[in-house]
Order: structure tokens, then sequence, then C-alpha cells
């Protein structure tokens, strides 16, 4: 048995619980949703909080990869087909932020509504 001092043994309880404790659970932000489907994507608007970064979740259910970009957003990223990605996005300032899928430009449009 290995014995600690106790000034080091309490360090080491007080850093467990901080570790476990909600309120690091409660940091993770939020998740905004959204699907490509049939070369568009559902919802094609979606609202955020201003001023709070958040979780951008894209699932493609298409059979092919598209491409989601917004100059606004300073993002392209291709997701593949049948894939999930997420996308940490920073707090934005109150505005519209469009995209679109750049393979599918015509019918894959969208906004995002920071507000």
């Amino acid at each position: 048995m290995i014995r600690l001092p106790l000034a080091v043994a309490g360090l080491l309880a007080g850093l467990a619980g901080f570790i476990a404790s909600p309120v690091a659970a409660a940091a993770a932000p939020p998740e905004a949703l959204l699907a490509i489907e049939e070369h568009r994507f559902q919802p094609e608007e979606i609202r955020v909080k201003a001023g709070a970064p958040f979780v951008l979740v894209i699932a493609n259910r298409d059979a092919g990869p598209e491409e989601f970009d917004s100059t606004d957003l300073r993002i392209e990223k291709v997701i593949p087909a049948g894939k999930t990605v997420r996308l940490r996005l920073p707090a934005l300032k109150p505005g519209t932020y469009p995209f679109v899928g750049e393979y599918h430009e015509k019918t894959a449009r969208g906004r995002i509504v920071a507000e």
C-alpha cells in the first residue's frame, strides 16, 4: 500500500472532484442539427444564440458527397455520402450567415440566424 502525504492526498481528491463535476460537463456547447437530403439542407434555416459558440452537426443522407460552403463563416467542408461531421463554430454576432452545398448550389441552400 502506498501512503501519500496528507497534502498530496487532499490535492488529488480535490482534482478528482473538479474533473467529475457537473460544471465541467455543462460547459459543452449546444448542437444545431442539419441534414442533407435530396440535395437540399433540412432545415433551410437554423437559429442559434448570438454570442455563444455551438456545434453544427451535418448528416449527409444522400448517395453522394456534398460540400458545406459559407463565405461569411469561412468554412468549406466536404461531407461524404452517408457520413456525419461535427463543426465547432465560434460565437457569432447577431445576423444571418448564408451557406450552400457547393456541389448542388441551385437546391442546397440555407442560412444560420444568430439572434
